[in-house]
């Protein structure tokens, strides 16, 4: 009886390098294998944003890339999704405090869907119609804030804070306000 002898797999897969798009300044993500170039098209990559942005305090946020290209051995990427993480919303939201909630789909001035999952924190207990206010001033505010900017500028905007910022500022006039997060911004693509 002739003995068979299989290929292995794994030693016949490519390994490629990811690298994470020009929002990022298409650093080097790393490495993943696979059996050819077609089939890493379309892969999901969760990475910690501070690993792309080198700054630590980013660590709290999570970034989701999809490989959209594939050439030679560099895979390209596109942001799908950045994501806070559940245990850094949970260190905001205390007892004795209030929390206004949205959820807002808006479109870019270069036709990108987005959708902007917001939160605003109150320093106190607050009143249902102030939280109603907060909550329609921040849709208000990333409406046209979207409407006014490219994707790669709201997306800048959102990791560097300043829209955030410029929405806690613009809610002090309700209430106090001790945080203002978007704790998940989507790309549709």
């Amino acid at each position: 009886m002739a003995v068979q002898r299989s290929v292995d797999k794994w030693k016949m897969k490519k390994w490629l390098s990811i690298y994470a798009p020009q929002v990022f300044n298409g650093v080097e993500i790393g490495e993943m294998p696979a059996n050819d170039e077609k089939s890493a098209i379309g892969r999901n990559i969760t990475v910690s944003m501070d690993a792309l942005t080198h700054n630590p305090s980013h660590a709290y946020s999570n970034v989701v890339l999809k490989v959209v290209d594939v050439n030679g051995g560099a895979a390209h990427t596109r942001l799908v999704l950045i994501e806070e993480l559940y245990s850094y919303i949970r260190s905001l939201i205390r007892r004795y405090r209030s929390v206004a909630d949205s959820v807002l789909q808006a479109t870019t001035s270069d036709n990108v869907s987005v959708v902007l999952k917001m939160f605003a924190v109150t320093k106190s207990r607050t009143a249902h119609t102030k939280l109603i206010g907060i909550r329609k001033e921040m849709n208000e505010m990333a409406a046209s804030f979207a409407g006014e900017h490219t994707a790669n500028e709201v997306i800048a905007a959102v990791i560097d804070g300043k829209l955030q910022a410029s929405m806690q500022a613009r809610l002090h006039h309700i209430t106090q306000i001790n945080k203002v997060e978007i704790r998940k911004l989507e790309i549709a693509g």
